[in-house]
């Protein structure tokens, strides 16, 4: 999938990673600072939506253009729509 990333669908995940990447290392100080558990879970809630976010945009961006390979093929875009439904399942 990696050639199918438009260049600013790429600008866009990489921002949202690295930003992501921030929160995890706010996490950790704070629980070197022995913070409160609250705290520290309000933040993790944080996290996991912010990567479910990234992970439905790359569903979204799978689906368009792997659809669009398989619309002459029935059996290959049931596939394709079976292995979505089970990406967005992990993603629960």
């Amino acid at each position: 999938m990696g050639s199918s990333l438009s260049p600013e669908l790429r600008e866009n995940l990489y921002r949202r990673l690295q930003r992501l990447e921030g929160q995890v290392r706010g996490v950790c100080r704070m629980m070197d600072e022995e913070r409160d558990c609250q705290d520290i879970l309000t933040q993790l809630a944080a996290i996991r939506g912010a990567a479910h976010q990234i992970s439905l945009l790359l569903v979204e961006n799978y689906a368009l253009c792997c659809m669009q390979d398989a619309r002459e093929d029935r059996a290959s875009a049931d596939e394709t729509i079976a292995r979505l439904v089970n990406a967005l399942g992990k993603l629960a």
